[in-house]
Order: structure tokens, then sequence, then C-alpha cells
């Protein structure tokens, strides 16, 4: 094969791998290679003002699509600003390849400016970090890292790319990488035993996560939950995992404190455990939150995550649609009258509690419940959601519930500066649907430079500022922290409050080439939906809580 340089090569197998999208911001030791991305055909280098904000977006358009996704950070100082966002697509296993440039090996000894250990930075926020050293194995290398970032668990992956290895002659051949199958399903003696563990259970509980929604096992979620009339609740969960609208769905456990997920859990005699770890809060249980004799049942193709943190009676290392379509399968034959019936009557409880809470007026009269009522009437709710609402998010997914898969993503890691990168991202992997993205006004002033991306490449991508002037989500967590310490309440710490001075979302939106407008009363909620739904290309809705 005639060889050419590597930099141009390695273009190629990016392009072999479907990865024909490249978000970034660039760097003086990524400047050959980038020179090589503007010439190259069918490539589309899509730039981001800071690194947190492209890695942002390549989170996003990686859930959208569902596959993975090519972000190219600038040496150890891009890599820096980028392991926040990392980190976050580390926790939800997003199927990033991550490149960054180095000025050459050949400098290593000199300890120059900008120089620093790629790989032991990007090691802790990856599942894979390695650095090409040899002009021969810079595809094999990339290769690797594809396959590895799709192969479950998923998740981000790093090569460096130092500048003189990629202006070397390159003549490995362009391959697209191998990614393993791994719809493995169970042995019939195991799925027999899971079904014999959960069958007798009174009050069984259903706990799942992504892993459901990365193998499309939703129908045979609720299959099984029905079956078993168990009460569904998502734990490290930011995709449709089951539809909101479904009975048995309970809602999410938290992150945040671990006596919650015990309150919701502590009562189950039968806990079946899919796609998730538990739990994920950051002030866990350290003693399991299930009761004595309880039979748990953890269904996962990341092995790691079974019984990590507390025990249980029963591991399957099997894809999610295949054992519970195989589960289902053997509870509809070893499900006993009594046990039929009292799984039905479970469900016919749930259906009409929830048939009496559609009831419940939902509209208080504010500026955020107007739009969003408006948003889901004008729309049928047929929108993606990108939410980073977080207080605000309960009165978003009331209105605009999740409930089919692709249509909903919700912020996750415990970083703040997800929700506006991640809309972008997922508008510009599906430019048919409306996308919306949801953010407090603090978590959006972390990635704003977003709109300027959306604005500059065309992607039409709409926005939320859900503007209570603090970071509410620490003043509920300090008022718990005081709860449990017996201290008594009084005025929240000056560094939630961000009241002053004030931030003009709106202009701030418009001199970064988007539109804008601020909602302080409910009809004006009514025109923004009308105003954001006509406008050509990308519009930010700030709304005062």
């Amino acid at each position: 094969m005639e060889a050419t340089p590597g930099r141009e090569r390695l273009i190629e197998q990016f392009k072999a791998d479907g990865l024909n999208v490249m978000f970034g911001n660039p760097g003086t030791v990524e400047q050959g290679f980038l020179d090589a991305v503007d010439a190259a055909e069918d490539f589309t280098y899509i730039l981001a003002l800071q690194e947190t904000v492209a890695a942002g977006i390549a989170d996003g358009y990686a859930r959208a699509t569902g596959g993975a996704a090519l972000l190219q950070l600038h040496s150890g100082v891009g890599l820096g600003n980028g392991i926040g966002m990392l980190y976050q697509s580390l926790r939800g296993h997003t199927p990033l390849v991550v490149v960054a440039g180095d000025a050459g090996v050949r400098y290593d000894a000199m300890d120059a400016q900008m120089a620093s250990d790629l790989v032991a930075m990007a090691k802790p926020v990856t599942k894979y970090a390695t650095r090409v050293t040899d002009r021969h194995s810079v595809l094999r290398t990339v290769r690797r890292a594809v396959k590895i970032a799709l192969t479950p668990p998923r998740g981000p992956v790093f090569v460096a790319l130092p500048m003189d290895v990629l202006d070397e002659l390159n003549s490995e051949p362009v391959l697209p990488a191998t990614v393993p199958l791994t719809d493995v399903a169970p042995s019939p003696a195991s799925v027999g035993r899971a079904a014999e563990l959960l069958a007798s259970a009174q009050r069984p509980v259903v706990l799942v996560g992504d892993g459901v929604s990365l193998s499309g096992a939703q129908n045979e979620l609720a299959a099984v939950a029905e079956l078993l009339g168990a009460d569904v609740y998502e734990v490290d969960s930011s995709e449709v995992n089951i539809a909101a609208s479904h009975p048995l769905r309970r809602g999410q456990t938290g992150h945040m404190f671990g006596p919650h997920s015990k309150e919701l859990v502590g009562d189950a005699d039968g806990v079946l455990i899919v796609g998730t770890y538990v739990f994920p809060e950051v002030f866990p249980e350290l003693e399991s939150p299930f009761r004595a004799g309880a039979k748990v049942v953890h269904i996962d193709l990341n092995a790691y995550e079974i019984a990590k943190n507390h025990p249980v009676d029963l591991g399957l290392a099997a894809d999610p649609k295949q054992a519970l379509r195989a589960l289902a399968g053997v509870l509809d034959r070893l499900l006993t009258p009594q046990q039929r019936a009292a799984a039905a009557s479970r469900l016919d409880v749930r259906t009409r509690e929830r048939a009496r809470e559609a009831q419940v007026a939902t509209d208080d009269g504010s500026p955020m419940a107007v739009f969003l009522k408006t948003l889901a009437e004008r729309t049928g709710g047929d929108l993606i959601v990108f939410d980073e609402a977080l207080t605000t998010s309960p009165l978003v997914t009331r209105f605009l519930p999740a409930e089919r898969p692709g249509d909903y993503h919700l912020t996750r890691g415990g970083s703040l500066g997800v929700g506006f990168p991640g809309a972008v991202g997922a508008k510009l992997a599906r430019p048919d649907r409306l996308v919306v993205g949801f953010a407090g006004d603090g978590g959006s002033m972390y990635t704003y430079q977003a709109l300027w991306t959306a604005a500059r490449h065309g992607i039409d991508a709409k926005f939320v500022v859900c503007n209570n002037r603090k970071y509410r989500l620490l003043d509920d967590n300090i008022a718990e922290y005081w709860r449990e310490r017996d201290i008594p309440a009084h005025e929240y710490p000056g560094s939630f409050d961000l009241s002053h001075p004030e931030i003009d979302f709106a202009g701030l939106a418009r001199s970064l080439g988007a539109g804008g407008m601020r909602v302080e009363k409910p009809d004006e909620a009514v025109s923004a939906v009308g105003r954001m739904l006509s406008h050509p290309g990308p519009f930010l809705v700030d709304i005062q809580i």
C-alpha cells in the first residue's frame, strides 16, 4: 500500500469507523493534523470555543446517534479543560474516541512548554488511555481504542498522537474496527434459578439503569415487571429505560442520599437489578439497603458492577434484552395462579394511582409551567429533550414525559454544564427533530459558548434557562445536611447565590449569534414558545422562576 503521511491516513481510519465528524478546539501541536482535516473530503470539524464545550457536544452527539463520537483536545491544557466533561461520559458510558496531540516523541526529554503526561491525565476518566510512539501502529491503536469504546460497558477512550509520529509516512492498512457482539443469553439453568428466586416475592422491586436502553430491552423489562407486579425504580439512569407513563414506573431513586434509596427498596422481598450498579449516591448507605432475607438477582453485561457494593443471591453476566426475554418466558410458565393474581392486583393498584394523578391539575400558572404546557401542546410532545434542569426537572418531565427511547437524555455524572452542549450535539445528530436543552442558570454558564458553536454551524437547537438566580440544588442539599446533624436552619451560604450582578441571558445569547428573549410573566411564556419554534437557528428563552 502506498505510504502517505500518518495525519492523512488517520483521517481515513476515522472515516472507515464511521467517525466523519470531529468535535474540538485547535492547538499548535495539532496544526498539521488539523490542516489535513481541513483538506479532507466527507469529514467535518465542529469548532467549539473551549474544550469542555467540545466534549459536551460530542457526548450529546454520541447519545443521540447511539454510536461513537470523535473528540479532539489540545495537548495537556486542553485535556485538562475537558476532564470534567469526560468524567460525565465515563459515568454515563458514552463511547467517545478522544485524541490529543503533543509536540513530538523527539522532544520528550526536554520537559518543554505544555509538556505533560497525557496518558496519566486521561486514565482516571477513560476506559483506556494510550500514546502512539511508532508510525507503524497509529491506525492499529485507533482501531483498538474504537473497539474498547464501543464494547460494553461502553465509555470514553484516549489516544495521544505526537506531531512527529503523524508527520511520518504511514503504510498501515485502513480497516474498520471490529467490535465484538455481546448479545449473549444466560444459560437456561441460571434463568430458571432467577425466576425461582423472584416468583414468590410479595413485594418485588426492579432497579434499572442505562444498560437496559443500550440493549434495547425496554419491552422485555416491562414484560418482566408486569409478570411480577413489581415497582420499577431507575437508578443510574439517564435514558428512557421504561416509558414514563408505565404504571409500574416509580421514578428515580436519586443520586445524593443513601437513606432515600433505602427507604424505597428496604421493604422489598424480591429485587431484580438490571443494567445498573447500586447505588450511585454521593452519600450512600454503607450497609446493604435490602432487608434481611430479600432475594436479589443482578443482570448486567458489566460483570464488575454485579455485587460490587452489596451481596446478591444470583448474578448473571448477560445482555439485558436476552436475559429479560428468557426470564419472562420462564416466569410465564412458572408463576402459579395465585402469584399471577397477586401480581395483577399490584399492577392494578398502580394503574389506578396513575389515573388519579393524571386528574390532578399540573399547571400552577407559573411562567415555567405555562411555557412547558404550551410547548407540549404545540409539539404534541414530538421533540427531544436534553434535561439539565435539575431542581426544575420534575416540572419539565411532568409536561414532557420521557416516553420513547431516544427522545429524552438526562444529565449524569454530577458536574454542571451538560445541557446546552448536549442539545447541540443531539440536534446535529438528529437534524430532523426538534431538540430543546434545559439548564439552570448556574449550569448553563459553565458551557454557554455552545450557543456560538450552534450559530456558527447552523445547528438549529433550542435552549431554555431555568433561572432561579442560585445554585438551588445546593440549597436543597445543605438543608439535608443541616437536618442530619441537627444544625438549625439559617441563611444559605453566599456562594450559592447568583442574583448579583444579574446575567442577561437573552442578551448574551444574541451576542453569540443566537436569538433570545426573557420571560417574567405567564402570558410572555406563551409567546416565547411561538418565537422559539419559528426562529430559524438557535434560540434561547430565559424563564424567571
